[in-house]
């Protein structure tokens, strides 16, 4: 399996530069451009198939933020399908009580509250994951494991306050 980031000769980061990564997309695209290669041979059409399905693939997931994270995620054994996440018992009691009192809503204003909560816990989150990758390139590989296991765990908190706020989002349209 290719690594996109290695394809694209750019170190592993959680920001990117999108105008070099764009730049990048570009010059490959041009480059492996099945038209060039109309005149050779199969193998070699069906290698340049390959290559500008991967230059597509990899500017696809490295230019949208939360799929370069899951990927470099999944690049490190972090985030596997199907994979139970082991979050806090405080955390999941924290988003249990949310869900409870998100299904004895009665009125805008308990909505509003519930939804001011939660945008609460979404930003502490943002602001530690912001906080844990901005120095992440200049890590070792020890460190670089360790800061990992932390932004695995921000991700799945994140993924969980998802449910919670698609819920919010079907109540909020009955008031």
């Amino acid at each position: 399996m290719i690594n996109y980031f290695e394809f694209y000769n750019i170190p592993e980061a959680f920001e990117i530069d999108q105008a070099a990564l764009k730049k990048q997309f570009y010059d490959l695209s041009k480059k492996y451009h099945p038209d060039f290669y109309a005149n050779e041979g199969d193998e070699k059409q069906q290698e340049i198939l390959e290559l500008s399905t991967i230059n597509n693939n990899a500017y696809k997931t490295l230019s949208d933020p939360n799929k370069r994270l899951a990927y470099i995620l999944k690049q490190h054994n972090l985030l596997e399908e199907g994979a139970k996440p082991q979050l806090p018992a405080d955390f999941l009691m924290e988003m249990m009580e949310l869900n409870e009192r998100l299904m004895e809503v009665d009125d805008a204003e308990q909505l509003a509250s519930i939804t001011a909560e939660v945008l609460a816990v979404e930003n502490d989150l943002q602001a530690q994951f912001n906080e844990l990758t901005a120095d992440y390139q200049t890590l070792d590989d020890t460190a670089k494991e360790d800061r990992l296991n932390h932004v695995a765990d921000i991700y799945y908190r994140q993924k969980y306050l998802l449910r919670i706020r698609e819920s919010l989002d079907t109540f909020a349209s009955r008031f």
